[in-house]
């Protein structure tokens, strides 16, 4: 049994942080999903505008895109939902076969939407309908904004990955969110049993932003705030998902809206390079990893079941005493979020203008070479 096998036995799944066209056409994803290393994959601008910029994997694609006269956004989401519809089929087997728990393929509504609910949701269904396919999930941002296009989505059929979440409490408006549309379903007589949603709750840039302003006599609290801001949400997410209101849509075929830890690669080389997978195990979750966090995991991660549930005493503490010294969580969480949709995105670098101007030369190129 590799790591991921023993995450998904922990009730755990482990979804890829990454796309590129090479790893769909050379049969490398199709080889992790068989041997169970990745059960969905997730996406974001820089990883599509990566792919495309610093690889030849699209020059073929691209041609005749650029020829047909097309903006360099549209040629963007061309090849884009082409890379996720591709990585659909792939995982549809997964989909089918875990009853459409697993098999997930994620894209992003445009991150300057951020702050427009109308745009935000017509976009969402305009990217749900061109995809075309059930294993789509659509991710809005947990932006005040964002959450009722969120209710809207869910209440018109379109799975969602919440994004960009950082304090529980946004966290706990994004679940309200999710049942309100579950809720307007029924109330529309709509079935629920083929929605599917989750909420991914950042964790390293937390840790990031608070080991900063901490003084070396502090140091005994670097590495810890995210972790116990994790584990205090996961507590949030059982009592939201236990309680009678949720109860009620499970009797209809509602599903849970599963935690996703995101941002899990360790930013701070002093710590394990699978710190944020191995602290966070727990049933009805999911942990989206990059490359590197995902080798590393299959190289030498070791599995301990329901860790996010352990020492949630020590989690209330840590942050009592990051308070203590005038760091206040939620101030540093609304923090993160504001750079998240200004970045536009919390991601390294390059960021979403920089694929425009990068396929604006990429079409230059077509021409010329």
């Amino acid at each position: 049994m590799n790591a991921s096998q023993a995450l998904h036995a922990a009730g755990q799944s482990v979804w890829y942080d990454n796309i590129q066209r090479g790893l769909l056409d050379n049969g490398v994803m199709a080889g992790m999903i068989a041997r169970e290393e990745i059960r969905g994959v997730t996406s974001n601008p820089t990883i599509f505008m990566n792919a495309i910029t610093k690889s030849a994997d699209y020059a073929d694609g691209l041609l005749p895109l650029a020829k047909a006269g097309l903006s360099a956004q549209e040629i963007f989401w061309q090849l884009a939902i082409a890379d996720i519809q591709t990585a659909a089929d792939l995982f549809r087997p997964l989909y089918d076969q875990s009853g459409k728990g697993d098999g997930f393929v994620s894209l992003e509504v445009s991150p300057y939407l951020a702050h427009e609910t109308d745009a935000t949701l017509a976009e969402a269904r305009q990217l749900w309908q061109r995809v075309d396919r059930p294993n789509l999930m659509v991710k809005i941002p947990a932006t005040k904004a964002g959450l009722p296009a969120i209710s809207a989505a869910i209440a018109a059929g379109i799975n969602v990955n919440v994004t960009l979440i950082f304090s529980r409490t946004r966290y706990a408006e994004v679940m309200d969110a999710y049942l309100q549309g579950l809720e307007q379903r029924v109330a529309a007589g709509l079935p629920l049993d083929s929605i599917s949603s989750v909420a991914s709750f950042f964790v390293s840039r937390v840790d990031s932003k608070i080991d900063a302003r901490l003084r070396d006599q502090d140091a005994h609290l670097r590495g810890k705030a995210a972790i116990a801001n994790a584990r205090l949400a996961y507590a949030d997410f059982k009592e939201v998902f236990a309680a009678e209101r949720f109860q009620t849509l499970e009797a209809r075929g509602g599903r849970v809206q599963r935690p996703l830890w995101a941002s899990t690669g360790a930013k701070n080389p002093a710590y394990s390079d699978v710190l944020y997978v191995v602290e966070l195990v727990g049933p009805q979750t999911v942990n989206t990893m990059p490359p590197q966090t995902l080798a590393a995991l299959l190289d030498h991660g070791r599995v301990r079941p329901a860790s996010l549930e352990e020492d949630l005493d020590a989690a209330r503490q840590t942050l009592a005493e990051l308070q203590a010294l005038g760091i206040v969580m939620d101030a540093v969480t609304d923090e993160l979020e504001d750079e998240g949709v200004k970045s536009p995105r919390t991601r390294s670098p390059p960021c979403w203008p920089r694929w425009k101007r990068a396929a604006r030369l990429l079409v230059e190129n077509a021409f010329t070479g």
